[in-house]
């Protein structure tokens, strides 16, 4: 205090003469300032949810109960991946649609729509009907101009690699990624061929956090060895892939925040007689879990508000920091004897 009151004086001395001179004080950049603020994290932007699809062949029909859910709870998917039979939802719900069109699609289809039998060394069904059928139910659209942001998981057949597809033909990748090996023929794209995707992924949950999902939440309906031996060819087929990609898929199913498992083991792989209790099965799943997205979603919002406080306080910190190098010989004596405090709050 006695040091601020010795400078008093002194201050006011040169600062009257300067003002005598016709200057003025100068003072902190604005624009110096705020080059040095950092950004702030926006506490109350939405939380983006991605969800992963599961392959399953016609147990695929649970996925559309489980969004049917999360839209009705106002937690409605930002994005979506899928594998095999969750590809194809997947993509009709990135196009557009709600979970009731989905439902009247599933009630009204044809299997024979989107079943094109054939004898042929690399499958019983050609895949060109189901490519057709997305195509026409995406309007067309390549995988990138779709509504809401989509993959579609698939396995490269000459050397295993999972490929996420992005862009290009929907109904193609949809295809690619729902080619059953030894029931569907592989899909050629370029060079490559390519079959089912729950190979190298059964549930996509890396693919969809790869969208920039800040919540994955996991649909499985894989199939499970239960001791019996599957009734038909498909079954087969659908439970080899389930044993091969089971140690695989549960690394990854791990990764999600949270996993869904609708009760559908005893809906057979080609059954689609029982789609509407699939449907039913996935809602049933996906409200036991409920409160557990919403725990998640609502730890997501809370830590996004403390990096924001952080980010500001940080940010306050730097603005007075410059604002003290930039002062003047002139100005800090001003301060020091209370006559300028410009930097006290930045």
């Amino acid at each position: 205090m006695r040091l601020k009151a010795l400078l008093r004086p002194v201050a006011c001395v040169c600062l009257l003469s300067l003002a005598a001179c016709g200057s003025t004080v100068p003072r902190t950049s604005t624009s110096a300032a705020n080059a040095s603020t950092t950004s702030i994290p926006t506490a109350d932007a939405p939380v983006r949810i991605g969800i992963a699809l599961g392959g399953g062949a016609a147990k695929g029909f649970a996925h559309i109960g489980v969004i049917k859910m999360l839209e009705a709870n106002g937690l409605a998917p930002d994005m979506v991946a899928g594998t095999s039979a969750g590809s194809v939802v997947g993509a009709l719900y990135a196009s557009g649609m709600d979970a009731f069109d989905m439902q009247q699609k599933a009630v009204a289809l044809d299997e024979a729509s989107i079943r094109d039998l054939q004898w042929s060394a690399g499958g019983l069904v050609k895949g060109q009907k189901l490519q057709d059928y997305v195509n026409t139910q995406v309007q067309n659209l390549p995988l990138e101009k779709l509504p809401k942001p989509f993959v579609a998981v698939a396995t490269r057949l000459e050397d295993g690699k999972r490929i996420v597809f992005a862009r290009g033909n929907t109904g193609q990748a949809v295809r690619a990624s729902s080619s059953i090996p030894g029931v569907f023929e592989p899909v050629r794209i370029g060079k490559q061929h390519y079959v089912d995707g729950g190979i190298a992924s059964p549930v996509p949950v890396d693919a969809v956090r790869e969208l920039g999902a800040d919540l994955v939440i996991a649909v499985d309906i894989s199939e499970k060895p239960r001791g019996k031996t599957p009734a038909n060819l498909l079954g087969t087929m659908g439970q080899s892939i389930a044993i091969m990609g089971q140690r695989l898929g549960q690394a990854e199913l791990a990764r999600a925040d949270v996993t869904v498992r609708p009760q559908v083991l005893d809906i057979g792989p080609s059954d689609f007689t029982q789609r509407a209790q699939a449907i039913v099965e996935g809602e049933k799943a996906v409200m036991a879990v409920m409160p557990q997205i919403r725990e998640k979603v609502a730890r997501i919002q809370a830590e996004r508000l403390k990096a924001a406080q952080l980010a500001q306080q940080q940010t306050a910190q730097d603005r007075l920091q410059t604002c003290l190098k930039q002062r003047s010989s002139l100005e800090k004596m001003a301060g020091m004897a209370g006559l300028n405090n410009a930097c006290a709050n930045p």
